[in-house]
Formats: structure tokens, C-alpha cells, sequence
């Protein structure tokens, strides 16, 4: 009977073989093999080149293990199918399936010194990061690795001083980290040596778009051979080819699987418009162990804060209707999936990325598809140059992809400036049903309005920008082919030729039915020049929703729990709507037109607060706006549907669904972490606002999340400029929003500072000012006559 058995199964599977042309992978296997159940190929890269003399849809099944790869699966056009044609590479089902490109070390340890172990290795290999029994282990650091620590892991700021480079022997190859100073990403530098005066020597920096030096108190070194001393530190000496590593106390060091990252891809997608490839898919497989590529981070993204590096642990160029699904990218060194240039009809579904060092998925397109671009803030195109043609030069860029039903979580691991998902340059890209949390920056990214028509839906966006500042779980940027760095400049373009604004952004970009949650910035951060979003239907949990200046922006039906809106020096006449929202409190405006008039239309809107709904009606705003308590149905388990009978109804605002964020699959919903339901406050949450006149200019402390992102500042310290009298002795010096930072030399840090350095009533002659405008600070000395 079992023969019978036996017999049948393996007719059924030849059948099934002969029907839907399989090859087995087995990394036991032979790449002599005929590629059958029983005899079944080694390598996925014979596998490939053997499926292309295969007519028909191919499925190459990976039995159980690790297939560890000497150099990428690179899939170019004659790798490409027909839609009825595709080739499939994918896990036997119920087997685990690892892909990766470490090596594995073969090691004879023996103790070094003070708890430290050594080992020689035979062979050259990259040695960038190391596993143990599969987990990441730290390069020596200093600081040591503090998992309490917020930012870095622990920082200190004598991390590259000479006093502490006394230390090191022969630095030559560490790295430093260091926070941007403004808190707007990071910097990372190979240590080079030391100079004459015993000072690291440094390259890098290149990382962040916005170069403004390191921050001088979140800075780390890593991979200095003095700074070995502690459980799970590592070091390698190219020169001796020794290995240091100090085990945890029970580790069987002999008996441990070593391994050590040397690719930075696993699977390369190739090709062109003319020659794309098309109809290859990558499912239910491991795809682990790649090089970090922080070094890398060079290419600016037009006038973003962003830098990118091309590539991933999966690369698509050129590729159409190819997916990856159900894979779990599991600590990879850089990108997890990468699409660059042209890409058409691909799909990231059903994954878990976990860890990466860079970002989760990334859609980045050609900058010489951009019309008129520039490539740092401070640049720009001289107005009567600017092209005036709407939309791109080429299609050279990524469009109709999904990213659709991924838990995406701890990404940024060594890139601060990075995303779960990244958009650049690209249109009509799908972000729905993700749960993105736990996150350095941003959980979804867009760095400027090239060129709209993306859909960001259904998402569960929490716990972001956890080792950075001034930024959102949701972030973008708009500064296109019209913007300046000079404010006033800038609003006067927009004022006379108001059209310009939206020819990069010919689409609208859509946010709907998300959750938000940020405890360290905004829910949605629609920042510098972002135009033409239509956001509604969201649930925003705790940081608010912004909108500095920027050009057609509606947000509608969205629930600001706890907080309020925030418009920050907007265009006059910028044709932004807000309208049947419930917020907390008045708004949070900074920098607003002085002619009182905000955007299109403002009112409808729901106060949980009477007091806080008056203030907005004195300003001749939310006419018809109205106020209601906050009786929610189930707060606490996260439902915020309004009850019956609620006034919100009354100015049209709508219910929406409650119980469809974040991921969707059985699988990833067991293991997605949850996002923390706040409790709801009452009453007047505005902090204090103690104002003075000095010489004519109404001043504040700058002590906010939102002066500090409005004005540009580093760290929320300074005095504000909020207002200046027509008859002020500084009007021809001083402008609104500007921001005190000295008089006459004398710190002004904050309003008692200025307080206590009060000129005379009558004073005559000149005063030297330290003020902050548009981004940078800048001295004056004014004559008061």
C-alpha cells in the first residue's frame, strides 16, 4: 500500500511538473540535475538561466535552507516573460527559505584578553557586519550601545574629540555618526587617521541634503579596536586578518554560526523602457544578510533634505509587472526593496521588513526628467528661466506600482534620513493598507511634488521620528521648480504667477483613511511648498496636522485628537481648505498673511472646546463652525466614530471606517506591533504665550515644536518676532518671524535675556543684531535715529 502511495505521489508531482513546468532548488542539490523533485538544481542563478529555455509559465520551487550567493540574481531582458508566461521563484510551501550573501566563517577561537576572544581569519572578505546564530552583533562603539537611549543608541559629545582619539591606536576605518544639527536626519564619516594635532581625520558627510554640519552633542564612533568592551562588540584588524569578539556569558563560541555580509543586492531587476523586464515575481523566501551602503548615500533628491543610494536587498530598474510577496527582508545592511528610474505595474505585497538599515521601499526617478531642478535648498532657477511646460521632461521614472499590505518596522538602523516608504520623483504610486512604526524619521515619505497622483491609504503610521526632529509620521516637501530660499521672494513669485506652482505637481496626491500617530512631530507634516494634496477621512492621534506654505491643499473630515491644525506662513490667496474636521483646540498659526485672510475657506470645523471655538470666530474664521463635546463610541479600543445625536453632524462632518488601518493578512496582523490610544484631554491645551514690545516689535519666547519647524531654528531657544509696529525704530531691519538670537552681542536666548539689557527710552546710534531668517543667521546693525 505505501508503495502504491509512493508511486502515485511521485506520478502527481511529474504530472504537475510536466503541466506547469517546476524546477526544484535544493541547496543539497546539483546544478547537474535535471531540476526535478528528486533531482533537484543548487542555485537560483542556473535555475534562471535554465527556466529561459522553458516555453510557458515557469515556477521555481526553493526547498528548505540557506542558499548563500557569491555574487546577485541578476534578471535582465532575456530573463523577461509574457504576462501568460511568468516565472515565479518561490518557497516550498511550509518550508523556510533563506537567500543570502554572507559567508560563513569557519573559526578557531581562542581568549584574548579581559573577557575578549580572537579568532584568525583564513580567506578576504568584507567585514561590515556580523551575525551570530543569526543575530547582528555591534561593532566596538563609543558610547556603548544603550537601548534606553532615544537617539544613536547613546551619544556623547566627545565622540571624535582628540582627547578621546588618544585612545585609539590606529582609528583608520571607524566611523562617526552624528545627528544633522538641526535634528533633520544624520551624517556619517569614515575615520581616515589622525591628524597633526591628534584629530580624526574625516570623509563623508554627504548624506543629508541640507549640509549643516554635525550636531555637536548626538555623535557616536563604531569600529575602533580601543573602544572593544562590552558583551556583543566586535572588531576586525585587516592588517593581522584577526577577528575580536566579545561573547555574552553561555555562548558556545565554537559551536556558534559566524557570519559575515559581502553583497549588497540579492536580486537585480535590469532593464530599460525599450527592454524592460517584465512578468518575474520573488515570493515567500528570507532575504537577509546584505551590506550596509550608509557610505553610499550620496545622489541628492532635487532640493529635499534627502540623499538616496540606488540600490536594495531587491533593485527593480526597468522592470514591469514584477512583484516581491510574502518575503521578510530580515535586518538587511541598506534598502530593503529599492525601485529606481523606470519601473511600471510592480508590487511590494504581503512583506515583512524588519530592520533594515536604510529605508523599507523606495520609488526614486530620473532627475533629468525634472524640468528646471535644482539639487540643494539654497539653490534655484532664475524665474525668467524656468520652464514652463507642466509635468516631466521623460518618463524615465516609477508610476502605477503598490506597495500594499506590509509590516514594515525598526527600518533606519544606520540611516537616520530614512523611510518605510520613500517617494521621489514618481507618479501614481499606491501606498495602502502598511502598518510602518518604529521609525528614526518619517513612516512615509515624499521629498517633493514631482509628480503627484499618489494614493496613501488605509496605513497605520505610529511611533516615527524617534532619533530626529521637526518632521512627521507622514512628510513632505514641495520645493519644485518655482521655489526660492528667500521667503519674501518667494511669496512674491507665487503672488504674481500663482500657476507655477503646481507644474511639478500635475496630480493630486491623496491621504485617506489613515491612522497617524507622532510623539515627536507632527501626525502630517505637509512642509516647504507641499501643494496639492487632498487629505480626508484620517485619524490623526496625537501630533496635529501642519501645512506651511504651499498651493491647493484640502483636509477635510479628518479627527485631530488632542491637538489642532497648524498653518504656517502661508501664500496670500493660497486656495487651502479646512473644513468639517474636529479638532481640540484653536489653531496653532505662525507666520500667518497679515491680512488675516487664510487660503479658500476655513469653517464647518468641530470644537471639543467652547473657549477654544471662540478664539477662532474673533479672528473672523469657522463662522458656521461649531462646538461638541468628544463623545466618542470606544476611545480607549480605538473607535473615535461620533455617536449619535453628536452636533458634528450637523455641519456635515461624516463617520468613517475605524477598523481597516495598517496591514491586512492573517500573518502579519499576529505579529504587527499595536499603536498606543491616547487618553483625551479637555480644556485649554495652548501652552503660555508671555509677550512684550521692544523698540516696536511684539516678541516671544520661541519655545515650540511649531516655531522651531517655522522658523527653521535648531532647537526651540531664541525670541520670536511676531509682530512689527509701522512706527518701530527696527521696521527697515527686523521682520516678522525672524528670530533674536543676540543685541549688541548679549545672547537673547530668551525674553528675560532682553529684559534685562533694556536700552534707554531715547536711545540714539547703532545696535548690532543676531537674527535667524530664512534658515540661516545673519547679522545687522541698525541705526535708530
Amino acid at each position: 500500500m505505501v508503495r502504491i502511495f509512493l508511486l502515485l505521489f511521485s506520478f502527481m508531482l511529474s504530472y504537475e511538473s510536466f503541466a506547469q513546468q517546476i524546477l526544484y532548488l535544493s541547496p543539497n542539490g546539483s546544478d547537474k540535475n535535471q531540476g526535478g523533485f528528486n533531482s533537484p538544481l543548487k542555485t537560483i542563478g542556473f535555475a534562471k538561466t535554465r527556466a529561459r529555455k522553458i516555453n510557458g509559465p515557469v515556477e521555481i520551487r526553493l526547498r528548505k535552507g540557506t542558499y548563500y550567493l557569491s555574487q546577485p540574481v541578476v534578471f535582465d531582458s532575456s530573463d523577461s516573460r509574457s504576462a501568460t508566461n511568468r516565472i515565479v521563484f518561490k518557497a516550498m510551501p511550509n518550508e523556510h527559505v533563506v537567500v543570502s550573501s554572507a559567508a560563513v566563517l569557519n573559526l578557531n577561537w581562542k581568549p584574548y584578553k579581559n573577557g575578549i576572544m580572537q579568532a584568525k581569519v583564513t580567506g578576504d572578505f568584507i567585514f561590515d557586519q556580523l551575525f551570530v546564530n543569526g543575530k547582528p552583533q555591534r561593532m566596538a562603539r563609543y558610547p556603548n550601545y544603550r537601548s534606553s537611549e532615544r537617539i544613536l543608541g547613546g551619544t556623547a559629545p566627545d565622540a571624535a574629540s582628540a582627547e578621546r582619539a588618544k585612545r585609539w591606536s590606529n582609528p583608520s576605518g571607524g566611523y562617526l555618526h552624528a545627528l544633522h544639527l538641526s535634528e533633520w536626519g544624520g551624517f556619517s564619516y569614515l575615520i581616515k587617521g589622525k591628524n597633526e594635532i591628534g584629530e580624526p581625520v574625516l570623509e563623508g558627510g554627504w548624506q543629508n541634503n541640507r549640509k549643516m554640519g554635525m550636531h555637536p552633542t548626538y555623535r557616536f564612533v563604531e569600529n575602533i579596536f580601543e573602544e572593544l568592551d562590552t558583551c556583543n562588540e566586535w572588531y576586525y584588524n585587516k592588517l593581522s586578518k584577526t577577528l575580536y569578539y566579545y561573547p555574552p556569558k553561555g555562548l558556545n563560541l565554537n559551536a556558534a554560526r559566524i557570519e559575515t555580509p559581502q553583497l549588497k543586492h540579492i536580486f537585480e531587476f535590469r532593464g530599460t523602457k525599450k527592454q524592460p523586464i517584465s512578468n518575474i515575481s520573488i515570493q515567500d523566501i528570507e532575504i537577509t544578510h546584505t551590506l550596509r551602503t550608509f557610505m553610499e548615500n550620496k545622489e541628492p533628491l532635487l532640493r529635499s533634505d534627502w540623499t538616496t543610494y540606488r540600490g536594495g536587498a531587491v533593485v527593480f530598474e526597468g522592470a514591469t509587472n514584477c512583484s516581491v510577496k510574502n518575503c521578510f527582508f530580515n535586518t538587511v545592511g541598506g534598502n530593503a526593496v529599492y525601485f529606481s528610474y523606470y519601473n511600471r505595474g510592480n508590487e511590494v505585497i504581503g512583506c515583512h521588513i524588519l530592520k533594515a538599515g536604510g529605508s523599507g521601499v523606495s520609488f526614486v526617478g530620473d532627475p533629468k526628467a525634472v524640468r528646471s531642478p535644482s539639487f540643494e535648498y539654497n539653490e534655484f532657477i532664475n524665474f525668467k528661466d524656468i520652464d514652463r511646460e507642466p509635468g516631466p521632461k521623460t518618463d524615465n521614472y516609477p508610476a502605477k506600482c503598490k506597495v500594499y499590505d506590509n509590516l514594515i518596522e525598526q527600518v533606519g538602523q544606520t540611516e537616520i534620513q530614512s523611510a518605510g516608504v520613500q517617494i521621489s520623483m514618481s507618479m501614481d504610486i499606491c501606498i495602502s493598507h502598511n502598518t510602518i512604526c518604529n521609525l528614526p524619521r518619517a513612516g512615509i515619505n515624499i521629498s517633493e511634488g514631482t509628480w503627484g497622483g499618489h494614493i496613501i491609504e488605509y496605513n497605520d503610521v505610529f511611533n516615527t521620528v524617534n532619533e530626529s526632529g521637526d518632521h512627521g509620521s507622514f512628510n513632505s516637501w514641495g520645493r519644485d521648480r518655482y521655489w526660492h530660499p528667500d521667503k519674501a521672494t518667494l511669496d512674491t513669485i507665487v503672488e504674481k504667477h500663482p500657476e507655477i506652482v503646481l507644474l511639478d505637481v500635475i496630480r493630486p496626491i491623496i491621504l485617506r483613511n489613515n491612522r497617524f500617530r507622532c510623539d515627536h512631530g507632527w501626525d502630517i507634516d505637509l512642509d516647504d511648498g507641499s501643494s496639492r494634496y487632498e487629505i480626508y477621512n484620517n485619524l490623526l492621534l496625537n501630533g496635529g496636522l501642519k501645512f506651511r506654505e504651499g498651493y491647493n491643499r484640502k483636509a477635510e473630515n479628518n479627527i485631530i485628537i488632542n491637538n489642532t491644525f497648524h498653518p504656517h506662513v502661508w501664500f496670500n490667496n493660497s486656495g487651502d481648505i479646512f473644513r468639517r474636521n474636529i479638532i481640540f483646540r484653536n489653531y496653532a498659526a505662525i507666520g500667518m498673511p497679515g491680512n488675516g485672510h487664510w487660503g479658500k475657506e476655513i469653517d464647518f470645523n468641530v470644537f471639543t472646546d467652547k473657549g477654544e471655538l471662540s478664539k477662532a470666530q474673533v479672528s473672523g474664521r469657522d463662522k458656521h463652525s461649531v462646538y461638541a463635546p468628544p463623545a466618542f463610541v470606544d476611545p480607549v479600543n480605538g473607535n473615535y466614530r461620533l455617536k449619535e445625536g453628536s452636533e458634528a453632524f450637523k455641519v456635515g462632518f461624516k463617520n468613517f471606517d475605524m477598523e481597516h488601518f495598517g496591514v491586512e493578512s492573517p500573518k502579519l496582523k499576529s505579529i504587527a506591533p499595536k499603536v498606543l490610544f491616547p487618553t483625551i484631554l479637555f480644556g485649554n491645551l495652548n501652552e503660555g504665550d508671555s509677550r512684550i514690545n521692544y523698540l516696536g516689535l511684539e516678541l516671544k519666547d520661541l519655545n515650540s515644536l511649531g516655531e522651531r519647524s517655522a522658523t527653521g531654528m535648531a532647537k526651540e531657544t531664541g525670541i520670536l518676532v511676531l509682530k512689527v509696529d509701522e512706527n518701530s525704530p527696527l521696521k527697515k531691519y527686523v521682520k516678522v518671524n525672524d528670530v533674536l538670537l543676540a543685541v549688541n552681542e548679549i545672547s537673547t536666548a530668551r525674553v528675560a535675556d532682553l529684559q534685562a539689557n533694556v536700552l534707554p527710552a531715547n536711545f540714539k546710534g547703532s545696535i548690532h543684531l543676531a537674527l535667524f531668517r530664512n534658515q540661516r543667521e545673519i547679522s545687522i546693525t541698525a541705526v535708530i535715529e
